[in-house]
């Protein structure tokens, strides 16, 4: 489609799966920022590892485990460069976001943090960047200070700064809020939690798809993100870390491919990232996020940044022209490529279930984030959240689809 950052039509080609219709209509899939789909690269990428290498790495010597290990690490690599990190051993490989945060809270977190020292996050995290810190909290008698977020328009740093003092230990944010599509300064962040010590951790779940992730840059200590969110299959992410942080480490999980050397009554660990990858690792997945990340890179993250944002801001301007529909989170020209927005007291879950019968696909509820629905003042919202594949006509279908469901209940 003329005038978008991408070509959409061209890549909606590489998505088997757009080539569906729902309930007899077009296919408008807009729950990304839950899960997106797989490009034809990713498939094959992993179809060829199950038909032609399929071994275990790390171990043998035959030729399918030198091929399948050789794609692993490659994998590594290119995540590597798609987060600008200092070296491939900085990336170790998770099941996702949740885990790699839950890595750092158990590894980091039980070794580092103390009775009395504190924990500083967002009222604006997802779960699994509140509930391992709180668990961590009440493990070692840690305090949680909670800087509250502007929703339109954004972290007010005088409040950060309110918080922050030489008894905070670890500070950690979104830098990109599944719900508000509001970007926070990370970097500005981790410069002011730095002057007092603390380890940022930065939950990129929802920018690592949208936007170029450089981790130096960020100046952060460690960031997460899920593969299944960034094109790639499901079960696979990654935790970056410094690594002279995760060298110092204790390990997360114990078992085979973690070790050094293993006696009956004591053991010693391998350096990072094998540390933190016990047992049989995500292989397939791996190679799946590796060809997912080159895929993202073919089409240019400025490219995807700019195609994400503009859509975003053409469905919020769209939305609001929708009576009775509010919408949450900043403005238009602000705005990440995500919009949530509610619909006069109906509920999300019935919207979302009147608009897939037109074919469009969005999320209802609380998106894993109850503090700040508590906030808004509402039990749940619909969202839409875009990629690379979506285009105008896309919101078009949505708008369409939300006055259709305003006619169902007689508004």
């Amino acid at each position: 489609m003329r005038g978008m950052p991408v070509d959409i039509e061209a890549v909606r080609r590489d998505f088997p799966i757009l080539a569906r219709q729902v309930h007899g209509k077009r296919l408008v899939y807009l729950d990304n920022a839950a899960t997106t789909q797989k490009p034809a690269a990713v498939i094959e990428a992993l179809d060829r590892y199950y038909r032609n290498y399929n071994a275990n790495v790390h171990r043998s010597v035959h030729k399918l485990a030198e091929e399948a290990t050789l794609a692993y690490e490659s994998a590594r690599q290119e995540v590597a460069r798609f987060l600008n990190a200092a070296r491939p051993e900085e990336v170790v490989f998770t099941s996702g976001t949740t885990e790699a945060l839950n890595l750092v809270a158990y590894a980091w977190g039980r070794a580092n943090v103390r009775a009395g020292d504190a924990i500083v996050y967002t009222d604006i995290e997802h779960h699994s960047n509140l509930v391992p810190w709180q668990l961590l909290a009440e493990a070692v008698g840690a305090e949680i200070r909670v800087v509250e977020v502007d929703p339109e328009a954004g972290l007010d740093l005088d409040r950060l700064e309110a918080v922050l003092d030489e008894r905070v230990r670890l500070v950690t944010l979104p830098h990109i809020s599944n719900v508000l599509g509001l970007e926070l300064p990370v970097a500005e962040v981790a410069r002011r939690a730095h002057q007092v010590g603390a380890v940022v951790v930065v939950d990129a779940a929802q920018s690592a798809p949208q936007q170029p992730i450089d981790v130096q840059a960020l100046g952060c200590d460690f960031l997460a993100l899920s593969g299944h969110k960034l094109y790639g299959p499901t079960g696979i992410g990654v935790l970056w870390g410094r690594y002279e942080l995760l060298a110092a480490m204790p390990p997360f999980l114990g078992g085979g491919e973690m070790i050094r050397r293993v006696g009956l009554t004591r053991s010693t660990f391998a350096d990072p990232p094998a540390r933190f990858e016990a047992g049989t690792p995500k292989i397939a997945g791996a190679i799946g996020l590796g060809a997912a990340v080159e895929y993202l890179e073919g089409l240019g993250m400025d490219r995807v940044a700019a195609h994400d944002r503009a859509l975003a801001a053409q469905a919020h301007e769209a939305l609001l022209e929708v009576p009775g529909v509010t919408v949450y989170g900043p403005p238009p020209d602000r705005r990440a490529g995500l919009v949530a927005f509610s619909l006069d007291d109906i509920h999300a879950h019935d919207l979302a279930s009147l608009v897939d019968t037109e074919g469009v696909a969005i999320r209802a509820g609380h998106h894993c984030c109850m503090p700040l629905h508590d906030r808004l003042g509402v039990p749940a919202t619909a969202r839409a959240s875009f990629a690379v594949y979506n285009g105008p006509d896309d919101i078009e279908a949505l708008v369409r689809a939300v006055h259709a469901a305003r006619k169902v209940f007689n508004r």
